[in-house]
């Protein structure tokens, strides 16, 4: 008898100290952090430098009207080996697309996200070749994380559809054409009405998990359960570099998002799902490309603490969405 009331004693306590924990935790949380985020851009960040007539030139806003079809943005982070291989892929495709159609005009814009390496120097060399009204270079003073570099870059693009790719490509540009076709379904290229088109490698995940060790084949599984539990229960893959979203829906999410680092990904899917906007999951190629700054245990283990902290934060009030652009 007395030790079930022990036990009892004990299970009061810990389920006592638990929610005393999350109060505090939810108190600490109001105070220290703003419904919306502060978005900091430094003034050098506004400009970009045309190496044909050596001046610098102030970035379009993405308040702007849209001139260009197209706006690519490639968050590069120490990537002056993988970057060559992606943007030539990339402006391949583009320049094709734009010869092929007289409407097809783009934009790239590299974001090196403080980069220690030869970043700025070889997308520059791509500014030199294209010129600047094709490709611009947006150089961050510091790192910001992934996600507040595709942030800065979608805030300073030209397009009526933006799509972010990562620097490595390991999703094959041509690919893109998946996502307009859908994009175009939901929107019929009108860039006024809100979607959100993600690439998806979803339907890779059988063969890529025989390829995986037990270890990170249980953290990958793990990471999508914490994906479903607090964020977004319909969608298969968050995480793939590779999202085509309009650019009256890029006004709504990237002025509202916080999370700056890996989990980006899922905190605009969790915003683009509060907000009601559509969004479509497509299958693209993927291919696993050498020189991932993304440590399978560390990293994943960050992005599980941000994944239920997203959660959290917007349970309590501590982060909000603006009620304006609720459907």
């Amino acid at each position: 008898m007395l030790t079930t009331e022990f036990v009892q004693l004990v299970l009061l306590f810990g389920s006592g100290s638990i929610f005393f924990l999350f109060v505090v935790l939810g108190i600490v949380l109001k105070v220290t952090t703003t419904p919306f985020p502060k978005i900091v851009r430094h003034r050098d960040e506004e400009y970009y430098k045309d190496p044909a007539t050596g001046d610098s030139r102030p970035f379009a806003s993405l308040e702007d009207k849209p001139t260009l079809k197209l706006s690519v943005i490639v968050p590069a982070f120490d990537e002056e080996k993988r970057l060559p291989a992606m943007l030539d892929e990339c402006l391949e495709y583009l320049q094709a697309r734009s010869k092929a159609e007289k409407d097809f005009t783009y934009e790239v814009i590299i974001v090196s996200d403080g980069s220690r390496d030869r970043t700025v120097k070889v997308a520059m060399q791509y500014v030199s070749r294209f010129g600047a009204d094709s490709v611009r270079v947006l150089n961050l003073i510091e790192n910001r994380g992934k996600g507040g570099a595709v942030r800065l870059g979608m805030l300073s693009s030209r397009g009526q559809f933006l799509l972010f790719a990562d620097a490595d490509g390991a999703t094959k540009f041509a690919d893109y054409e998946k996502l307009e076709r859908s994009m175009m379904e939901m929107t019929g290229s009108d860039w006024m009405r809100n979607a959100l088109v993600i690439g998806s490698r979803a339907h890779l995940e059988e063969e890529a998990t025989a390829k995986r060790t037990i270890f990170r084949t249980i953290l990958m599984h793990g990471f999508h359960f914490l994906v479903w539990t607090f964020a977004v229960k319909k969608i298969r893959d968050t995480q793939c570099g590779f999202k085509l979203v309009s650019r009256s829906a890029a006004r709504k999410l990237f002025q509202v998002m916080h999370v700056e680092r890996w989990a980006f990904d899922v905190e605009l899917l969790f915003i683009a799902q509060s907000y009601n906007i559509p969004i479509a999951e497509v299958a693209v190629n993927w291919t696993e490309i050498e020189g991932s700054k993304l440590t399978p245990f560390w990293s994943w283990l960050q992005m599980g603490r941000d994944l239920m902290l997203i959660w959290f934060r917007y349970a309590i009030g501590a982060w909000q969405l603006r009620k304006e652009h609720s459907n």
